[in-house]
């Protein structure tokens, strides 16, 4: 039975491909994204194709119980999860106060923080108990910059990297590592960025800027997520930030 990487918002950016490079490491790869079912088995053939073994569920994840059935169902089917990457976004979109509703702002708050909170008490106990496990938390540069119109995204985001402080304060010397990789720039992701944009600008994007390496390219960060799990317990990270060579960090930004 393989080791799983269970992947909690696989779409054909950053979830897929990290799912694929830890597939053609051993690992079972099981991808779970909200919809689109075709875009998920394309993800799953690919990988197969390529050799590696995966399977794809539907979830939602604001879904009472969803998170919790889906480790509880792999664990028992498939194999014991030794890698979580919890891939979800939250970005509500651009919105000043007056027209953030407490719908909208309590969205991004299940999908960036409850939903890794739901995650961690279901999957650390079983990591706890086999003495090892890791935890890669995707997140963004609203998780340390609140600018207008990010209220939700911002307040998510800043609690969901504080929830991988506390998380790793409890479970790394119970060899858990939890480790927060705050993105900070564009990413070529069809699923996210390419929806924002439409399929006319976001060719376009990629075209200009991103053929002067100026998105970051999923399969490369795909490089490093794969690093953070094999790193040595002496020397763990267990927060890093990602951007292209061209743009401005988020701390030198006017």
């Amino acid at each position: 039975m393989k080791p799983v990487c269970l992947v909690i918002g696989a779409g054909a950016g950053i979830g897929g491909t990290v799912g694929a490079r830890f597939a053609s490491e051993g690992y079972h790869a099981v991808l779970c994204r909200r919809s689109d079912k075709e875009g998920l088995d394309k993800l799953v053939d690919g990988i197969q194709s390529a050799g590696g073994e995966a399977t794809g569920l539907l979830l939602n994840a604001i879904d009472d119980d969803a998170i919790e059935n889906a480790v509880t169902h792999v664990e028992k089917n498939i194999g014991p999860i030794e890698v979580v990457i919890y891939n979800l976004g939250a970005q509500i979109g651009d919105r000043p106060l007056e027209e953030t509703s407490y719908k909208a702002f309590e969205m991004g708050w299940r999908l960036a923080t409850f939903g890794l909170f739901r995650l961690a008490k279901t999957v650390c106990p079983l990591m706890e108990e086999r003495g090892s496990g890791t935890i890669l938390v995707t997140s963004a540069t609203a998780a340390v910059r609140g600018n207008k119109g990010q209220h939700s995204h911002a307040a998510a985001m800043g609690g969901r990297r504080m929830l991988c402080q506390t998380l790793n304060a409890q479970y790394a010397s119970k060899g858990i590592h939890v480790v927060h990789i705050l993105v900070d720039g564009a990413v070529d992701a069809p699923d996210t960025l390419g929806k924002m944009l439409g399929p006319e600008l976001f060719q376009k994007l990629r075209e200009t800027r991103g053929a002067e390496d100026g998105l970051l390219l999923p399969a490369q960060m795909a490089e490093t997520y794969y690093h953070l799990s094999t790193q040595h317990r002496s020397a763990w990270t267990h927060e890093l930030d990602l951007r292209v060579f061209s743009d401005v960090a988020w701390w030198n930004h006017p």
